[in-house]
């Protein structure tokens, strides 16, 4: 039953009992890590939670309990606050982590000013780490009621869902199903089909529960009849049994059943709400005014503050509180460190009950209490929202104060108190340089959570509003953050004109603030595939920027012609801009680059286009540090996926897989289609070769990239390409064709970018060969050379080379083909693409084995063999485990004494003989510890080792054997 304690029986549940206990007991062997227990309000859940909560207790686990409150629904994190702070003071030493825990989870407001990790993103990424040292020994989290729960809440159950934590962990949550938002829904449904979460939805009690077990002392027929009136709800099914004992008549709602009674999914209907009231009847008018405060301040409910509220001295109140705890409509919650009011709708009631305006001044009374009791702004900011009617220049500060702590962990809230000010802000003159600055910070908070829409218009109003000073930088920010926004939603065209109508204007922008928009004009160009039409204007930004001295502006417009010029093919133009930039970036200072850090993440793409991977990866790596600083989350999709390109083309696939994941995770949350589409065509392509079983496939990945596009641009070729080369990974090679030549404007794919075009033409020869049209295949295959002969580029020159080689195979040449694909594998160890230099070769052995080379053959297979093994690329592992045979003319197997070990038990070891800890294997394998222990108990079985040392040398000494 709803109830929180243990003061009713429990009864029924046998079902969902009988699945909770087989989760609990198998806690630490993988299965759900999130409970998802929902229903009516009074249907059980509650009592339901407190029943786990007791068996978890009993199996030796730790149990933390939050909740979230319908009154405080913009209070960040609540649940989990709440669920932190029930750790009892005195058990904190044994948890160490918890000094970890980010600040706000710890209800202390936002991160102090300092250096911060990846705004709510890293937030999520440190609880979650928390969570996992916690749950070292078993831990149950159960948040109540996340129906009511506030967004950065959600944003963090669902971080949890999506990416469970590495250990014995369980998190509970309980929601009505008809209240609860709808991304939260979704998260969990979702997570149920990839069976991460555990759904149980709680129905009517049985009337034999109800009138055998909770009614015993009635006649069965009147038991029955209560039932029939509660409809099985067994907090309404009490309340009645309750006034019946109590000699009271039941109100004319009661005698009808049926799901009316509680008049819908907001509250109770008539019928309970009389009995719930009744008991507020008895009370004295000092017990009525401390209930009232209770309600009104939840968690802040102790004597101290309660007396305050109402004017009372502590011990008055103290009397008062003993007199409610007696009658059940107050309890000690926490560890008896709380006082909480019995149920949610017992203080919905009371609350609602409260004359408005006595309401408002209590508010006023309890932020000014919270105040002086030194709590923060965002603690304060509840109570000055409900105590403010009219323009308040003292709260509104309280609110602009929580909305700039919370703009980085928790931007919808940032922008609701954003709102809350701006609507009664006074429409006058003296207040217009307000009304720009916030409303501008409220479009870029919802901007940032997803309401891009919203966001948008809001910015046109302050670009609508009057410029005191003339075009200043409010002006400039609105449109450079309303052209990005138009972006995101996929109005390229939309944002190319409002920039010109912007440069065009008279009076129009300062030559520095030209400068700023030109760059944001040649940005979008260049992803819309339209770098020629504006190079010359972009090469006029630069030397105007170069006249004012303008550093930054000068790099950002490097950065920018180069990239265009290495769209366009032009790689000499490309590696001097590059290479220009590049200089002025490596000798700033991370303060100076923290506002150039966009264009470092182009900077590294542009060098990855470019087949320079360690200067790619040095920059990337710095401008990652940067932003994470800087809380600037946006940007960190972009880095962590050009990152992932560049591990995925220099053979780290295991890596390269993680980045890719935070950046998927990220962009989901931004809700921004392009980005999000950028991410997963990336990812898909490391799906390919990681082959991994705890992620959707590579085709499904591709596929959502190309439907979250928006119009036709280069991201929306980039997701095509990934759709393609999925589609021939999975067997479908007319799909290939299909999607790649629309894609890329025809046969000639002309419409994608010549400097990755070589290895989509080689794409286009694997699909024809597929088909049997060797004629197009050959063709292809010549256009390939051309191309990457004029490109220069070792990994597209080594992409042209093995289309020709999968031509010469088709033919039945084995000698020319395992020279092509030899003179392929040389090409990718120029630049460093070890993944392809690891594919090339194990594709070279076996037509050099076929041409009667054994002997260099083998020794192609072995350094591919390696190359894959040590990168992680499953794909080509499996590759050379079937190309074995004909190299060596008998199936592969691990050397010596690993022969009879299992493919995961080898995998253990080698990551042993790696240096890696049991927990450091067990958060790579995403195992439990005691999984780990167990598979090494078992190769030091198999193997006769009897320590770390020894199995590592077996292990060394098998690979040079291999080798």
């Amino acid at each position: 039953m709803d109830e929180p304690t243990d003061r009713s029986p429990f009864v029924g549940r046998e079902n969902e009992l009988g699945r909770l206990d087989r989760v609990l007991a198998h806690l630490d062997q993988g299965g759900p890590t999130v409970l998802d227990v929902t229903g009516e309000a009074g249907i059980g859940k509650s009592r339901l939670l407190a029943e786990i909560s007791a068996r978890a207790r009993e199996r030796g686990l730790t149990v933390l309990c939050g909740r979230a409150t319908e009154y405080e629904q913009y209070s960040p994190f609540r649940p989990f606050v709440d669920a932190f702070a029930d750790i009892d003071p005195a058990a904190e030493r044994r948890f160490p982590a918890l000094a970890e825990l980010p600040p706000p989870l710890r209800g202390a407001g936002a991160p102090p000013a300092g250096p911060r990790v990846g705004g709510r993103f890293g937030l999520y990424q440190t609880t979650a780490a928390v969570l996992g040292r916690l749950g070292s020994g078993g831990l149950v989290m159960m948040l109540e009621d996340v129906h009511w729960a506030d967004p950065a809440s959600l944003e963090l159950v669902d971080y949890l869902v999506r990416h469970p934590v590495r250990a014995p962990f369980l998190l509970v949550v309980s929601r009505r199903d008809q209240q609860s938002a709808a991304a939260l829904a979704a998260t969990l449904t979702r997570g149920a089909d990839a069976g991460a979460v555990l759904q149980l939805a709680l129905g009517p009690l049985a009337e034999r529960d109800c009138v055998e077990k909770l009614a015993r002392d009635l006649p069965a027929s009147l038991a029955a009849e209560l039932y029939e009136a509660s409809d099985g709800n067994p907090l309404y099914f009490l309340a009645l049994l309750q006034a019946h004992r109590d000699a009271r008549p039941l109100s004319a709602p009661c005698a009808s059943a049926g799901p009316t009674v509680f008049g819908g999914p907001d509250g109770p209907g008539l019928g309970l709400r009389a009995l719930l009231l009744e008991e507020l009847a008895p009370l004295s008018p000092l017990e009525r005014r401390v209930v009232e405060a209770a309600a009104l301040l939840g968690d802040h409910a102790a004597p101290a503050t309660l007396g305050s509220l109402i004017g009372s001295d502590t011990e008055e109140v103290t009397e008062a509180l003993r007199g409610l705890m007696a009658r059940d409509l107050l309890r000690s919650g926490h560890g008896g460190r709380r006082l909480v009011l019995r149920h949610p709708l017992i203080r919905a009631l009371i609350y609602e009950g409260i004359d408005p305006w006595r309401r408002e001044e209590l508010h006023r009374r309890a932020a000014d209490a919270l105040a002086k009791a030194g709590a923060s702004v965002v603690e304060q900011a509840h109570h000055v929202e409900q105590s403010m009617c009219s323009w308040e220049p003292r709260g509104a500060n309280v609110l602009i104060a929580a909305a700039r702590q919370t703009a980085a962990t928790s931007p919808s809230t940032s922008a609701h108190w954003l709102e809350v000010v701006l609507r009664l802000l006074p429409d006058a003159p003296e207040h217009l340089a307000a009304r720009r600055e916030l409303t501008l910070r409220r479009a870029r908070a919802l901007g940032v959570s997803g309401g891009l829409k919203e966001s948008r218009d809001l910015l046109h109003q302050v670009m609508d509003l009057p410029e005191p000073g003339g075009y200043d930088d409010i002006r400039t920010s609105a449109v450079t953050l309303r052209v990005r926004t138009e972006r995101k939603l996929g109005h390229h065209r939309e944002a190319e004109a409002l920039l010109r109508r912007e440069l065009a204007r008279r009076p129009g922008p300062s030559p520095v603030q030209t400068v700023g928009l030109g760059l944001e004009l040649g940005a979008g160009a260049i992803a819309a595939a339209r770098f020629s039409e504006v190079r010359a204007e972009l090469v006029g930004v630069l030397a105007t920027a170069r006249s004012l001295g303008d550093e930054a502006g000068e790099i950002s417009a490097l950065i920018l012609v180069a990239l265009g010029e290495a769209y366009e093919g032009d790689m000499a133009a490309a590696r001097e801009f590059a290479g220009s930039a590049a200089e002025l970036v490596d000798a700033l200072t991370d303060t100076d680059l923290a506002e150039l850090s966009e264009y470092v993440c182009v900077l590294g793409w542009t060098e990855a286009f470019l087949e320079s991977y360690l200067d790619a990866e040095v920059h990337l790596d710095r401008g990652l540090e940067i932003v994470r600083r800087a809380g600037q989350v946006y940007l960190m999709p972009h880095f962590l996926t050009v990152k992932a390109h560049v591990h995925f083309e220099t053979c780290r696939i295991t890596t390269a897989l993680e980045l890719a994941e935070q950046a998927e995770s990220i962009a989901r949350f931004l809700g921004a289609g392009d980005l999000l589409a950028f991410v997963l065509a990336f990812q898909s392509q490391v799906l390919v070769q990681a082959r991994s079983p705890r992620h959707l496939d590579a085709l499904s990945m591709a596929k959502e990239a190309v439907e979250v596009c928006n119009g036709d641009t280069w991201w929306a070729n980039l997701a095509a390409c990934a759709l393609a080369r999925a589609a021939l990974d999975t067997g479908d090679p007319h799909r290939t064709l299909d999607v790649l030549l629309r894609a890329g404007g025809g046969s000639g794919l002309r419409r994608l970018q010549p400097t990755v075009r070589p290895g989509y033409l080689e794409t286009l020869v694997n699909a024809a060969l597929a088909i049997g049209d060797t004629e197009a295949a050959e063709r292809w295959a010549e256009r390939a050379c051309k191309e990457a002969e004029q490109l220069d580029l070792p990994s597209q020159r080594a992409a042209a080379l093995r289309g020709l080689a999968q031509v010469a195979a088709y033919h039945g040449d084995s000698a020319k083909a395992a020279d092509l694909f030899t003179a392929a594998a040389t090409q990718s160890a120029r630049s460093g693409a070890s993944l392809r230099e690891a594919q090339s070769l194990l594709l070279a052995s076996r037509y050099r084995a076929a041409a009667g080379d054994a002997a260099d053959a083998a020794v192609m297979w072995r350094r591919g063999h390696r190359l894959s093994s040590e990168g992680g690329a499953r794909a080509l592992v499996k590759l050379a485990e079937d190309i074995h045979p004909a190299v060596f003319g008998t199936p592969h197997q691990p050397a010596g004494e690993l022969a009879g070990l299992t493919s995961r038990e080898r995998e253990v070891a080698d990551l042993i003989a790696g240096g890696l800890s049991t927990q450091a294997i067990a958060d790579k394998l995403y195992v439990s510890p005691r999984t780990v222990e167990s598979h090494i108990s078992k190769i030091y079985r198999k193997i006769g080792a009897s320590s770390r040392v020894a199995l590592a040398s077996i292990v060394t000494a098998s690979r040079k054997e291999s080798a």
